[in-house]
Protein backbone atom coordinates (compact mmCIF):
# COMPACT_ATOMS: atom_id res chain seq x y z
CA UNK A 1 0.00 0.00 0.00
CA UNK A 2 1.07 3.33 -0.80
CA UNK A 3 2.43 5.76 1.69
CA UNK A 4 -0.18 8.87 1.90
CA UNK A 5 1.08 12.52 1.99
CA UNK A 6 2.65 14.92 -0.92
CA UNK A 7 5.39 13.01 -2.33
CA UNK A 8 8.74 15.32 -3.19
CA UNK A 9 10.41 16.48 -6.27
CA UNK A 10 13.37 15.00 -4.95
CA UNK A 11 11.64 11.32 -4.71
CA UNK A 12 10.71 11.13 -8.72
CA UNK A 13 13.91 12.77 -9.41
CA UNK A 14 15.55 9.37 -8.21
CA UNK A 15 12.80 7.03 -9.94
CA UNK A 16 14.28 7.49 -13.33
CA UNK A 17 17.41 6.82 -12.17
CA UNK A 18 16.25 3.12 -10.54
CA UNK A 19 14.71 2.57 -13.71
CA UNK A 20 17.41 3.28 -15.49
CA UNK A 21 19.44 0.27 -14.16
CA UNK A 22 16.38 -1.99 -13.95
CA UNK A 23 16.60 -1.60 -17.80
CA UNK A 24 19.87 -2.03 -18.25
CA UNK A 25 19.40 -5.64 -15.74
CA UNK A 26 16.54 -6.28 -18.08
CA UNK A 27 18.13 -5.89 -21.53
CA UNK A 28 21.12 -8.10 -19.80
CA UNK A 29 18.55 -10.52 -19.11
CA UNK A 30 18.82 -10.77 -14.98
CA UNK A 31 16.10 -13.02 -13.34
CA UNK A 32 17.71 -12.96 -9.69
CA UNK A 33 16.29 -10.75 -6.95
CA UNK A 34 17.40 -7.54 -7.11
CA UNK A 35 19.06 -6.00 -3.43
CA UNK A 36 18.50 -2.63 -2.35
CA UNK A 37 22.34 -2.61 -1.49
CA UNK A 38 22.66 -3.76 -5.53
CA UNK A 39 19.99 -1.32 -6.86
CA UNK A 40 21.49 1.91 -4.61
CA UNK A 41 25.36 1.48 -5.55
CA UNK A 42 24.11 1.41 -9.19
CA UNK A 43 22.09 4.76 -8.63
CA UNK A 44 24.38 6.21 -6.44
CA UNK A 45 22.39 6.76 -3.34
CA UNK A 46 21.76 4.19 -0.24
CA UNK A 47 20.09 0.96 0.35
CA UNK A 48 17.80 3.25 2.98
CA UNK A 49 17.17 5.89 0.55
CA UNK A 50 15.88 3.36 -2.11
CA UNK A 51 13.47 1.30 0.14
CA UNK A 52 11.95 4.45 1.65
CA UNK A 53 12.04 6.21 -1.74
CA UNK A 54 9.82 3.04 -3.28
CA UNK A 55 7.78 2.64 0.05
CA UNK A 56 5.70 5.66 -1.02
CA UNK A 57 4.40 4.29 -4.16
CA UNK A 58 3.81 0.60 -2.76
CA UNK A 59 5.65 -2.67 -1.55
CA UNK A 60 7.59 -4.11 -4.15
CA UNK A 61 9.81 -6.39 -2.86
CA UNK A 62 10.11 -8.92 0.76
CA UNK A 63 12.56 -7.72 3.47
CA UNK A 64 16.02 -9.64 3.29
CA UNK A 65 14.71 -11.06 -0.01
CA UNK A 66 14.72 -8.40 -2.84
CA UNK A 67 13.16 -6.84 -5.88
CA UNK A 68 12.05 -8.72 -8.74
CA UNK A 69 13.94 -6.73 -11.88
CA UNK A 70 11.01 -7.05 -14.18
CA UNK A 71 7.85 -6.99 -11.51
CA UNK A 72 10.06 -3.56 -10.20
CA UNK A 73 10.58 -1.94 -13.83
CA UNK A 74 7.03 -2.72 -15.06
CA UNK A 75 5.63 -0.53 -11.33
CA UNK A 76 8.09 2.17 -12.10
CA UNK A 77 7.43 2.84 -15.40
CA UNK A 78 3.11 2.73 -14.47
CA UNK A 79 4.56 5.08 -11.77
CA UNK A 80 6.12 7.51 -14.10
CA UNK A 81 3.24 6.85 -16.85
CA UNK A 82 5.61 5.68 -19.23
CA UNK A 83 3.69 2.86 -19.68
CA UNK A 84 2.09 4.35 -22.02
CA UNK A 85 2.49 7.07 -25.52
CA UNK A 86 3.41 10.45 -23.85
CA UNK A 87 2.92 12.86 -27.10
CA UNK A 88 5.40 15.81 -26.76
CA UNK A 89 5.53 19.27 -28.27
CA UNK A 90 9.01 21.13 -29.57
CA UNK A 91 9.27 24.54 -29.82
CA UNK A 92 12.13 25.91 -31.26
CA UNK A 93 14.04 24.13 -34.09
CA UNK A 94 17.35 25.53 -34.28
CA UNK A 95 20.30 23.63 -33.84
CA UNK A 96 19.67 22.47 -29.93
CA UNK A 97 15.77 21.76 -30.73
CA UNK A 98 16.98 20.01 -34.18
CA UNK A 99 19.16 17.94 -32.08
CA UNK A 100 16.56 16.85 -29.18
CA UNK A 101 13.98 16.05 -31.83
CA UNK A 102 16.11 13.92 -33.86
CA UNK A 103 17.61 12.18 -30.73
CA UNK A 104 13.88 11.30 -29.31
CA UNK A 105 11.90 10.35 -32.50
CA UNK A 106 14.99 8.14 -33.40
CA UNK A 107 14.91 6.37 -29.89
CA UNK A 108 11.34 6.42 -30.05
CA UNK A 109 11.57 4.82 -33.73
CA UNK A 110 13.83 1.85 -32.75
CA UNK A 111 12.66 1.54 -28.99
CA UNK A 112 9.83 -0.59 -28.44
CA UNK A 113 9.29 0.82 -24.23
CA UNK A 114 10.34 4.23 -25.53
CA UNK A 115 7.14 6.09 -25.03
CA UNK A 116 8.18 9.86 -25.30
CA UNK A 117 7.20 11.04 -28.64
CA UNK A 118 7.49 14.38 -30.29
CA UNK A 119 4.49 14.95 -32.65
CA UNK A 120 4.84 18.48 -32.95
CA UNK A 121 7.42 20.94 -33.59
CA UNK A 122 6.83 24.56 -34.05
CA UNK A 123 9.25 27.66 -34.91
CA UNK A 124 8.53 31.16 -35.37
CA UNK A 125 11.24 31.21 -38.60
CA UNK A 126 8.59 31.34 -41.95
CA UNK A 127 11.69 29.77 -43.60
CA UNK A 128 11.75 26.38 -41.36
CA UNK A 129 7.75 26.01 -41.43
CA UNK A 130 6.58 23.15 -43.36
CA UNK A 131 10.13 21.14 -43.53
CA UNK A 132 10.15 17.71 -41.66
CA UNK A 133 12.11 16.55 -39.55
CA UNK A 134 12.35 12.66 -39.27
CA UNK A 135 8.54 12.44 -40.20
CA UNK A 136 7.28 15.69 -38.11
CA UNK A 137 6.37 18.22 -40.10
CA UNK A 138 7.48 21.80 -38.52
CA UNK A 139 4.37 24.22 -37.59
CA UNK A 140 4.15 28.16 -37.20
CA UNK A 141 3.37 28.87 -33.19
CA UNK A 142 0.06 30.08 -34.24
CA UNK A 143 -0.82 26.93 -35.06
CA UNK A 144 0.14 25.37 -30.99
CA UNK A 145 -3.02 25.75 -29.90
CA UNK A 146 -5.22 23.66 -32.63
CA UNK A 147 -2.58 20.53 -32.62
CA UNK A 148 -2.05 20.45 -28.97
CA UNK A 149 -5.59 19.68 -28.37
CA UNK A 150 -5.77 17.65 -32.04
CA UNK A 151 -2.75 15.44 -31.27
CA UNK A 152 -3.43 14.78 -27.40
CA UNK A 153 -0.34 16.64 -26.88
CA UNK A 154 0.28 17.49 -23.20
CA UNK A 155 3.93 18.07 -22.33
CA UNK A 156 6.64 19.89 -24.08
CA UNK A 157 10.14 21.19 -24.67
CA UNK A 158 11.49 24.76 -24.60
CA UNK A 159 14.38 25.66 -27.31
CA UNK A 160 14.14 28.74 -27.90
CA UNK A 161 16.42 32.06 -26.81
CA UNK A 162 15.70 33.27 -23.26
CA UNK A 163 13.93 36.60 -24.18
CA UNK A 164 10.87 34.47 -25.69
CA UNK A 165 10.69 31.51 -23.48
CA UNK A 166 8.02 32.99 -21.08
CA UNK A 167 5.91 34.27 -24.30
CA UNK A 168 6.22 30.79 -25.40
CA UNK A 169 5.57 28.82 -21.55
CA UNK A 170 2.17 31.73 -21.69
CA UNK A 171 0.81 29.68 -25.02
CA UNK A 172 1.40 25.77 -24.17
CA UNK A 173 -0.57 26.42 -20.68
CA UNK A 174 -2.74 28.31 -22.50
CA UNK A 175 -3.47 25.37 -24.70
CA UNK A 176 -3.69 23.15 -22.16
CA UNK A 177 0.36 21.68 -22.00
CA UNK A 178 1.15 20.23 -18.36
CA UNK A 179 4.57 19.73 -18.18
CA UNK A 180 7.00 21.81 -19.94
CA UNK A 181 10.96 20.97 -19.97
CA UNK A 182 12.84 24.27 -20.22
CA UNK A 183 15.99 24.37 -22.06
CA UNK A 184 16.27 28.38 -21.97
CA UNK A 185 18.03 29.71 -19.43
CA UNK A 186 15.19 31.81 -17.38
CA UNK A 187 13.13 31.41 -14.87
CA UNK A 188 9.33 30.33 -16.43
CA UNK A 189 6.87 31.80 -14.58
CA UNK A 190 3.24 29.05 -15.11
CA UNK A 191 0.00 28.95 -13.91
CA UNK A 192 -0.77 26.03 -10.97
CA UNK A 193 -1.45 23.11 -12.56
CA UNK A 194 1.47 23.50 -15.26
CA UNK A 195 4.99 21.54 -14.20
CA UNK A 196 8.02 23.11 -15.55
CA UNK A 197 11.67 21.92 -15.04
CA UNK A 198 14.75 23.44 -16.07
CA UNK A 199 17.86 21.75 -17.87
CA UNK A 200 20.56 24.81 -17.89
CA UNK A 201 23.57 23.43 -19.60
CA UNK A 202 25.23 26.61 -19.75
CA UNK A 203 24.78 27.24 -15.95
CA UNK A 204 26.20 23.82 -15.25
CA UNK A 205 28.90 23.54 -17.26
CA UNK A 206 29.91 26.82 -15.31
CA UNK A 207 29.45 25.24 -11.76
CA UNK A 208 31.72 22.45 -13.31
CA UNK A 209 34.39 25.04 -14.59
CA UNK A 210 34.46 25.73 -10.68
CA UNK A 211 35.93 22.78 -9.94
CA UNK A 212 38.62 22.65 -12.68
CA UNK A 213 41.85 23.89 -10.60
CA UNK A 214 40.37 21.95 -7.30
Amino acid sequence: MARPGKISEAVVRRLPLYLRVLDELAEAGQTKLLSSQELGERAGVTPALVRKDLAWFGEFGKQGVGYDVHYLRSELRRILHLDKEIRIALVGVGSLGMALARYHRRRYLIEPDFNLHIVALFDTDPRKIGEVVDGVPISSLGELPVLVDRLGIRMAMIAVPAEAAQGVADRLAAAGVKAILNFAPVKLKVPPGVHVATADLSGELQCLAYYLDR
